[in-house]
């Protein structure tokens, strides 16, 4: 029945032109000729189709996303099946996905594992081989599948509507769990190596990096430089004066970095600020404190999840009450804060408490990387106890990672970026920094922080701005809107890019909402030793409470807001040729 309601509408096209046939011979019969459609065999008919369907805006909804053929690459194959590209895979269908060697993709939710090869008629679902109407294709920039396969494959519901051009899906398992009882990274070829972070306080970075790296795989293989991101961020520390997320935030979402290990060898004090960042990281989600469910998400749809414990462990020889060295197992229970940086690799649900030195409430642990070489624990990984009392509590995954081409400039002020917090006292605030343009250019993405989930933003753009009198609803440009799940760093390319001229000054305008919050607004001002060389003097922003009357940020604050801008430069070329005397 699925195309049903195409075969009724073509009969109805047929039965009208003979009738039409009919009424031009009022007053002799004459022959009619068979309509050439009854006459077409399925491989000249099917392409007709698909072309009529590729020929229009198609739509594709799953759950509460929708994807369209304007902003995201998909079309009707000669098998009338909708082939939608692997990248929102992951995403729209609560899955992992993942391509391997660019020719074998990786599916897995719950208990399944769908394993696709590129140009093969059947794919193997765990053991067993399963046929495909469609084999997975590629055009040279993205990997596609066809969306009915995948939707029967994971237990969803699908129909096309031809008057519509639109495909619908719908997960008929919802309200159970897309997360097997036990993950690993390891086994999925999606951890980097291990390092050693030796006798200095940069765990922070390693955790960092090894997280980033994890989060490429097994598509994009890279070893990044813990050398550089601490001794070339814009915070006042020493190398081996430690640090934390945020500031990882920073260095990554400035595109200070990263760069590559092999350009700054790790511990040898010596480093080149003239390096620049070999990819740009665009976005960075923060998982609520103590939402173990939604770390595990997190490793599985992305890679390793950056996060903090307390250990009175220091190296890999040393010894604690904490660990029992025979298991691997960790688990402290008690006050103190967070002084270590590692990354959650997976989990076990079955991992039993009795291996834990004091036994926790229930079984369970995450599975856990470290940065003190492959001599501690299990060649380097160690389990830690759900029950830990830091575990899971400081989280963050490097969910879009983008080439060095993707914007030809970026604007901003905040090199130290989500240091603070601004607001009035309510769940909304108004945000605006002006920028004045390089040359002309597209300005085609905004960055901030969402501070909290459930963060909903708008996005305008103000040309030619003079002062806050500029910012009225008159003046500003809407170039996009949404919601956003978990706090972090986004950023958010615009509907339609707005073009300014060289010199001229331009606004980005945000409107954020974040429940229960009272200073919704990310901000950068020096607020302890780490902070204090932050400069003011490079921004220029403003705030209000309804969009109306606005105030200098760096005047009555003392801080930069958080927000950038990303552009791509507009070529003008002359035609010599074409001048006249």
């Amino acid at each position: 029945m699925r195309y049903s309601k195409r075969y009724i509408f073509f009969t109805i096209v047929l039965f009208l032109l003979i009738l039409a046939k009919f009424n031009n011979s009022t007053h002799e019969l004459v022959e009619i000729e068979s309509f050439r459609g009854a006459r077409l065999k399925q491989e000249d008919w099917n392409p007709l189709i698909a072309a009529s369907v590729n020929g229009k805006d198609i739509t594709l909804k799953i759950g509460s996303r929708t994807y369209t053929s304007k902003d995201t690459p998909m079309y009707m194959d000669e098998q009338l099946q909708l082939m939608i590209p692997v990248s929102i895979l992951r995403d729209s269908l609560d899955c992992s996905a993942h391509i391997y060697d660019r020719k074998k993709l990786i599916l897995q939710k719950r208990d399944l594992s769908v394993s696709f090869a590129l140009g093969e008629q059947s794919c193997k679902v765990n053991d067993k081989m399963e046929n495909l109407r469609s084999p997975m294709a590629h055009d040279g920039e993205e990997f596609f599948v066809g969306m009915e396969d995948v939707a029967q494959l994971l237990g969803y519901d699908y129909e096309w509507d031809m008057p519509k051009n639109e495909a619908v899906s719908v997960d008929t398992m919802s309200t159970t769990s897309f997360l097997p009882y036990k993950y690993d990274l390891r086994e999925q070829q999606r951890v980097s190596a291990v390092k050693d972070q030796g006798p200095l306080g940069t765990c922070w970075a390693f955790a960092t990096l090894t997280a980033l790296e994890s989060s490429l795989l097994p598509e994009q293989e890279a070893h990044f430089a813990e050398d550089h991101m601490t001794l070339n961020n814009s915070f006042h520390q020493e190398q081996n004066d430690g640090g934390d997320y945020t500031m990882s935030m920073a260095y990554l979402a400035s595109w200070q970095g990263p760069v590559r290990a092999a350009d700054d060898p790790y511990g040898d004090g010596v480093t080149d600020p003239s390096l620049q960042a070999v990819c740009h990281v665009q976005e960075m989600q923060v998982m609520e404190s103590g939402d173990l469910q939604k770390i595990k998400e997190a490793v599985f749809k992305y890679g390793g999840v950056q996060t903090s414990i307390y250990t009175t462990l220091q190296n890999s020889s040393s010894t604690s009450v904490y660990y029992n060295s025979q298991t691997n197992a960790y688990c402290y229970q008690g006050s103190e804060k967070s002084n270590h940086d590692v990354v959650i690799i997976g989990w076990d649900d079955s991992f039993a408490k009795e291996n834990f030195s004091t036994p926790p409430e229930e079984d369970g642990a995450f599975i856990c990387q470290n940065s003190w070489g492959a001599e501690f624990g299990e060649d380097g990984i160690f389990y830690i106890s759900y029950y830990d009392s830091n575990i899971g509590i400081h989280n963050v995954v490097y969910t879009k990672v983008e080439s060095v081409d993707n914007y030809d400039s970026i604007y901003q002020s905040d090199l130290c970026g989500w240091v603070g917090q601004m607001g009035y006292d309510r769940e909304s605030i108004y945000g605006a920094n002006v920028f004045r343009a390089k040359s002309k250019e597209q300005i085609e993405a905004a960055g901030f922080y969402a501070t909290g989930k459930d963060t909903t933003y708008d996005i305008y753009v103000v040309k030619n701005f003079k002062d806050t009198t500029s910012l009225e609803p008159e003046n500003r440009i809407k170039v996009a809107q949404g919601q956003l799940s978990n706090a972090g760093y986004y950023t958010i390319p615009f509907t339609k890019p707005v073009e300014v001229e060289r010199g001229e000054r331009f606004a980005i305008m945000l409107y954020l909402t974040t429940p229960n919050a009272v200073y919704p607004m990310a901000i950068e001002y020096a607020a302890d030793e780490l902070t204090q060389e932050v400069d003011i003097t490079d921004g220029e922003g403003y705030i209000s409470i309804r969009g109306s009357k606005w105030n200098r940020v760096e005047e009555q604050a003392k801080s930069n807001l958080c927000i950038k801008a990303f552009s791509s430069a507009v070529t003008t070329t002359t035609d010599e040729n074409d001048s006249r005397d």
